[in-house]
């Protein structure tokens, strides 16, 4: 759910087949989540799915820090307090999951993400109020992620720049799993309405600070291979890709989703701005599905 509308994605997974997205549409939020999810649940059959929400920025905090030994509750409630001069929230009622990051060798590592009940509890009583299964809250890195397992090559890092409402997002994955997670503080919506000297200047500072990321992680992580930056092209600002291949060293490839999923249930993802639109939900629909034999 985002500011002013919400974005419902559902993908079916076979083997042997690309993905399926069978429903992708966007609705104009109600008075709140509540009644948003109850005056859809009819039409849209909500109460047949296993929803997936998505956290907006600024609703949580994603922080990386060393693996804590023990049972997952146990490592939860450690990191919990570890981290509670890091977060700008009280943690004693917070939610809080860990995230994994696959070991080189050294200390390992996780991501820990943290929540407020503020945020939490209303999202949850949404869901119950309008009696609509709730089977996960997940977040745009997460998201991001799933996206860019689509593209990965086996054994290789693969970068993927993403631009939304709120900012940037570059991450660094490889076999599927999280790497690093990186964050510009620009928004595609920025991008959109700045004129031709602002834009070159964003354009500047976007490229300035992916090459150092992809400078630090090549330093931090010299037996991974990233060959590729892949970048969503943002519909309406001309010259990013462009701008971008003559300022870094990597190859930037573009992010087109429709070579790696079944648009034939919802032709309206071919046109390059509602695929823009809806990239966090498709990424969030992605999330671990069973996989039919």
């Amino acid at each position: 759910m985002r500011k002013g509308r919400v974005d419902f994605v559902h993908i079916h997974r076979e083997s042997g087949r690309k993905p399926a997205v069978l429903l992708a549409d966007s609705v104009e939020k109600a008075t709140d989540d509540a009644a948003t999810l109850t005056a859809l649940k009819r039409p849209m059959r909500l109460d047949r799915y296993r929803c997936t929400a998505l956290l907006a920025h600024g609703k949580y905090q994603l922080i990386q820090t060393d693996a804590v030994a023990g049972a997952a509750d146990e490592a939860r409630e450690v990191v919990r307090w570890k981290l509670k001069d890091q977060v700008e929230f009280p943690v004693d009622t917070a939610a809080v999951d860990l995230l994994p990051i696959p070991s080189d060798g050294r200390t390992s590592q996780v991501f820990a993400a943290l929540s407020p009940e503020s945020t939490i509890a209303p999202l949850v009583q949404a869901f119950q109020a309008a009696k609509v299964p709730l089977a996960a809250i997940d977040l745009p890195e997460i998201s991001q992620r799933n996206l860019a397992a689509l593209f990965e090559e086996e054994g290789r890092g693969l970068a993927s720049l993403i631009f939304d409402d709120d900012e940037g997002l570059l991450t660094f994955t490889l076999n599927g799993e999280l790497l690093v997670v990186r964050h510009v503080e620009i928004s595609a919506s920025q991008l959109i309405a700045a004129d031709a000297e602002r834009r070159g200047m964003l354009f500047e500072r976007i490229a300035l600070e992916v090459q150092r990321s992809l400078d630090n992680f090549d330093r931090s992580n010299s037996t991974i291979s990233v060959h590729h930056l892949l970048v969503a092209p943002i519909p309406g600002v001309d010259g990013f890709l462009a701008h971008l291949r003559a300022n870094l060293t990597i190859s930037v490839v573009p992010l087109d989703l429709s070579g790696v999923l079944d648009f034939g249930a919802a032709p309206a993802l071919l046109d390059p701005l509602r695929q823009f639109q809806c990239l966090r939900a498709i990424g969030a629909a992605l999330r671990d599905e069973p996989v039919a034999a």
